[in-house]
This record gives structure tokens, sequence and C-alpha cells, in this order.
């Protein structure tokens, strides 16, 4: 008898254990597993309806904006984009102290069938009305056209070789609508074979002292959006500025506001500097003195020769300038007071 409880109220106590144990074991839910089975693209939130808008197809947008600081910016902005169903995913102000200034970049998603394109910039342009602003741009990348530039080029090509590589492999959010040149290429060049290949045109326009033939170039760029000098070393004159009147983004194969000029790297390695760069800057009527978008550096020391600088300044032009467009391209560049830029 006794023994028969004793192994009685082992049994119970071993069931008990059992019942412990499945109750700490974590075990999956089927509809969980359900779930983690399905791609992403097809997650819903409980409730919404097979109709409700997919999270996943909804669009990007960019907006920034310019004006004097007051009180309420952000939140107007914010009710601008949230009343018509889109979603802030990143916001940047900068309040520059004293100086009664706001600048913003919003990036956001939203629905372009509740929210369609023409819309938008007029909910944008109240907004900038509201709050007399200097700048109010607005992007939607998928659906607006991309940016048409025009790249200029003298003798040296690793930055234009850079660009058209980037812009084959869709990493440059441009169309290149022509590259023009005051240096004569042989028709079995590497470039002038990809040009062709990609239907881009090229032109060979002839400069001198005395004629820049600046009138022909205006004729071949008047439809782009801006233009990139990729080490066109030809200084573009006032006229030229103001009869283009666009930006122009520039170059510099050295590290601004020093070495400014031609031979930037003889210049850097007569003076043992320790650090080289390159800098991308907005072209003015002051040579290498525009406001500046981007800067990179890289060390050098007494073992390099003026050939390890050059190539070096070089690696650091192609990266700086390919930089700088893409910054221009996603709205993060504002211009700030006469010659700073704010760069998002």
């Amino acid at each position: 008898m006794g023994g028969g409880s004793s192994c009685s109220r082992r049994e119970k106590e071993r069931e008990r254990r059992m019942i412990l144990v499945r109750r700490a074991s974590p075990e999956v839910p089927k509809k969980l597993v359900g779930i983690a089975n399905r791609s992403f693209k097809s997650l819903r939130i409980p409730g919404d309806s097979i109709d409700s808008p997919n999270p996943f197809s909804l669009t990007h947008g960019i907006h920034v904006f310019h004006c004097s600081d007051a009180v309420g910016i952000v939140a107007k902005l914010s009710e601008c984009i949230a009343s018509r169903g889109g979603n802030i995913l990143g916001a940047d102000v900068f309040v520059p102290e004293n100086k009664h200034v706001f600048y913003s970049r919003s990036e956001f998603i939203f629905d372009s069938a509740k929210w369609p394109r023409s819309q938008m910039d007029e909910d944008f342009l109240k907004l900038s009305n509201t709050f007399n602003a200097m700048r109010s741009v607005v992007r939607v990348p998928d659906l607006d056209p991309k940016y048409k530039i025009a790249v200029l080029v003298s003798k040296q090509e690793h930055c234009l070789i850079d660009l058209l590589h980037q812009w084959q492999d869709r990493r440059l959010p441009v169309e290149i609508t022509c590259v023009i040149s005051n240096h004569n290429r042989g028709p079995n060049t590497h470039v002038l074979r990809f040009l062709q290949r990609h239907g881009i045109p090229y032109h060979c326009i002839s400069t001198t002292t005395d004629s820049k033939s600046e009138g022909e170039i205006l004729t071949l760029v008047q439809n782009t959006d801006f233009l990139v000098l990729a080490r066109y070393m030809q200084i573009l004159s006032g006229d030229f500025l103001k009869n283009y009147g666009k930006d122009i983004i520039n170059i510099h194969h050295g590290l601004l506001p020093s070495f400014k000029g031609s031979h930037p790297s003889k210049q850097a390695f007569d003076a043992g500097v320790k650090l080289i760069g390159a800098t991308s800057h907005f072209v003015t009527e002051e040579l290498d003195d525009g406001p500046i978008i981007e800067q990179m550096v890289e060390r050098v020391s007494h073992r390099d020769n003026l050939q390890s600088f050059v190539q070096k300044s070089e690696n650091l032009e192609k990266q700086c300038l390919s930089k700088a467009i893409k910054s221009y391209c996603e709205l993060r560049v504002l211009p700030y007071q006469e010659n700073k830029t704010v760069v998002f």
C-alpha cells in the first residue's frame, strides 16, 4: 500500500513537471509561422482591407525649405505631409545662431493615388507662401524626370570615366545629354567608344587664348539643369555664368581654399603638407572661390613623391565629384550666406 502510494505521487510529480516544461518551451504559434513564410511585400496590418495600399509600394519624396525663422514651421511642414496621408521618414533642420533663418530637408513616403504630384506642388506652394520662403523644392525621384547634365572635360579623363561608369551602373541619378571637350580625342578611344555605344553626343570645341567658344557651348547646354566640370581646365567668363543662369559644379584637385589655380598637387608637394585633398564647389566668377559642396582628404608623408601625390589626388577627385553630384540631385545642398552651403 505504502509503496503504491509513493509510486503514484512520483508519477503525478513527473506529469506536473512535463506540463511546466511544455508551458515554458518557446513554441511558435502557427499564425507566426505563416507570417514568417510570407514575403515582406505581402504583409498587411490586421484590420486593413485587401485594397489597402501596400506600404512597400508607397512613393518616396524629398522636400527642402529655406525661409526666415518663425514659430511653427516644423509643425506646418508635418501637417502638410500628414494631411495627405504621407509619413515622414526623416527630417533635418538647421537654424544658425543669430541669423534668423531656417533650413530643412524632409524625406517622406506617400500614396501617389491619394496625393497626386500636381496637388503636392500646390500644397507646398501654399506652405511656401505662408512663410515667404526663399526656397521650397519638392522632388519625387520615381515620378520626376532625372536631372539633365552636360559634362565638360579637358585632357584628363579619370573623373569623366568614373562618372560614365557610375551612370552606366545607375548609381548616378542623372541623364547625360552630352560631353563637351576642348581636347580632341581619336575615334577609337575608350571614351569615344563608350559614348557612341550609349548614344551620348560628344562635341570637341577648340579654345584659344582669344576665343573660348562660349557661345557654342551655351547652345549645346541650354536644355540642361546643371553643368559638371570634370577637370575642364578653362575659366568660364562672367558673361557665360550669367547667360547660363544655372548651377555649375567643379572639381578642384586641391584642398581649397589652399592651393588655388593650376598645379595644386605640385603646390602641396612643395609645401610639404601632410594632408592632400579634393574639393567640389559651385563655379563663380572668382577662380576656385565658389561655395564648397564636398571635400575629401588623404594623408601623405615625406615618403610620397609628386607622382604619388597626383595618384592619390585623382582617386579623391573621382569620389568627391560623384558625391557632390549625388548630394545635389538628392536636394541635400542649400546656399547659406554669401559663400557657404548647408549640406544635409
